[in-house]
């Protein structure tokens, strides 16, 4: 239940802290005075949607903060502990807004974002709004208020997420068709590309390899000749050669180290580089040994390397990245030949998913006409209670020649009413008038909010367009409530407020400069006179004393 409420800075609110209590507690005070204001704060730890507009004029920021008593409520217990969030026997929900425009959400001092304060704030609250009666006119209204009153959100699930897995099916289906054709087109080009080059079979690091070899074929005469000669000097030749020339040299060092042993480390040195002469001699021999000029080759490595460079200017990307051209268009090549085959798939798997949602959503169906026979018959006799002797309400179905599939099911309930003896059952707009509306409403809302496991409700001015007797019965419907689970009424009549078990009185001060709203739980002579307002306006006698007593429900 709700424990506290405190606000900082809200509207016209500069501070508020309202220990609230069981049962039934009624909010009440003049037009304008802002009775909806704590409702409208509430709304925010629980949520709602904020701006910079909501602070009270010349603050920095707003501050509401919400405290329930948990320690019997399981639902949201489970909760805090699936988030990994503080649980404890008390539930702190706080909202902060800036002037900039920016809100900061927490639950139990740790921020969350706004969903998982909505996610748990249903755990806590159900607020019932003064434009109910207008909803109820909806046909997607009276299926929510329905699913709420049948409370089988396993069967609502279900149908949600096979609807889900169906429409997802069927999207993949339809993009995959609309992209048939021109899937046809680029599969054929593909097919003769890939052909094409499977054909060359183009090696990767293949062209780099070519053009080595290309290089060496077309230049092998100079790399003939010139190796020959250089072998020559090197080695071969039969006049001087280097060999010789380094041979003499190293000899007239050895001589000349035996005179001046300086000359000895010269000598190591030119002794290493006639090694390494002496290898790179074997080494050129061996390459004219092995070099091999043919014509023919060079023929067949110039026509490949020419192939190449035409293939790569074709796909235009370079002549080494045709070997990755090449492996992406077969990956191409085998999606669009794998798109045809999911499309024969996807006819199998969508009709099964589609009979599974048919399955879920008919049980759904079955379900909600079970409880719409017996939320009838409670909305009738509640409404009888409500002077109208004669009402009757049905839930009635419509038949669908070729149901469309939505996330909800396959339903569409209308609300029949008759509010006078053998008139015909109509929808609500044809029938009903603005009383009887909210009579019929405030009945649903008082049906659906005993099958709701939330420990605290909020009536905000439900009782609209009810007066007189009728809304003593309210009041009584109301208190009877209260004595299972906390509830907020905020009203104007003071026959629901006299049924309360305490009431907060809202006032509005102004000092010239700036309006403030406050609220005071009143006591039992408070209450008389506040109920006694309501009834004569400001100007309270003795008579209207005398009503207010009789309207005052003690205890």
């Amino acid at each position: 239940m709700l424990t506290q409420l405190t606000i900082h800075n809200f509207a016209i609110v500069r501070f508020l802290e309202l220990d609230l209590r069981d049962g039934m507690t009624c909010v009440t005070g003049e037009t304008g005075a802002g009775k909806s204001i704590a409702i409208d704060a509430l709304g925010l730890c629980l949520g709602e949607r904020a701006d910079a507009g909501m602070l009270r004029h010349g603050a920095d920021k707003a501050d509401v903060i919400a405290r329930f008593n948990i320690e019997k409520n399981l639902n949201a217990q489970q909760w805090l502990r699936a988030n990994e969030l503080d649980t404890q026997d008390e539930c702190i929900l706080r909202r902060v807004i800036t002037n900039e425009g920016r809100s900061r959400a927490y639950i139990n001092g740790t921020p969350v974002p706004l969903a998982q304060l909505k996610q748990l704030g249903n755990t806590l609250i159900n607020i019932h709004g003064q434009h109910a009666h207008q909803l109820l006119l909806k046909s997607e209204y009276q299926l929510t208020v329905l699913d709420a009153y049948a409370n089988h959100q396993g069967l609502l699930d279900s149908t949600r997420q096979h609807y889900q897995s169906w429409r997802s099916l069927h999207a993949e289906r339809q993009r995959l068709r609309q992209a048939q054709e021109q899937r046809q087109s680029r599969l054929q080009l593909l097919e003769y590309q890939v052909q094409e080059l499977d054909e060359f079979a183009l090696r990767p690091g293949e062209f780099a390899e070519i053009e080595v070899e290309h290089t060496r074929l077309a230049n092998s005469e100079s790399l003939l000749h010139d190796s020959q000669f250089c072998l020559q000097l090197l080695h071969d030749g039969d006049d001087i050669t280097i060999g010789t020339l380094m041979q003499n040299v190293l000899d007239k060092l050895e001589q000349l180290g035996e005179m001046d042993p300086l000359l000895k480390n010269v000598a190591q040195m030119l002794q290493d580089a006639k090694i390494q002469i002496e290898e790179s001699h074997y080494e050129l021999r061996s390459y004219l040994d092995n070099l091999d000029i043919d014509p023919a080759r060079f023929i067949e490595v110039e026509n490949r390397l020419s192939k190449t460079m035409e293939l790569a200017r074709k796909h235009h990307v370079k002549p080494e990245e045709l070997a990755e051209k090449h492996r992406q268009l077969r990956q191409e090549l085998q999606e669009l030949g794998a798109a045809d085959e999911r499309l024969q798939e996807l006819a199998t798997a969508l009709q099964q998913a589609r009979d599974e949602y048919l399955d879920a959503a008919q049980k759904l169906s079955a379900s909600r006409k079970r409880y719409a026979v017996e939320l009838s018959q409670q909305i009738t006799e509640q409404i009888s209670q409500l002077n109208m002797p004669d009402g009757r309400l049905e839930i009635v179905f419509h038949p669908q020649e070729t149901p469309t599939p939505t996330a909800l099911g396959l339903d569409i309930p209308e609300f029949q009413v008759s509010t006078n003896p053998g008139q015909p059952l109509q929808g609500l707009a044809k029938v009903a008038s603005g009383g009887e509306l909210s009579r019929i409403s405030l009945a649903i809302q008082v049906i659906t909010a005993q099958r709701v496991a939330t420990p605290t409700l909020i009536f905000d001015e439900v009782d609209v367009g009810i007066s007189g007797g009728t809304a003593s019965i309210v009041g009584k419907m109301l208190r009877k409530l209260g004595e299972s689970t906390q509830v907020l009424v905020v009203t104007h009549l003071p026959q629901v407020a006299g049924h309360g078990h305490q009431q907060y009185l809202v006032a509005k001060q102004n000092d010239g400069q700036q309006t403030e709203t406050s609220m005071q739980l009143l006591d039992k002579e408070m209450r008389l006179h506040e109920l006694a307002r309501l009834l004569g306006g400001n100007q309270i006698t003795s008579n209207t004393l005398a009503n207010a007593r009789e309207l005052l429900i003690s205890g």
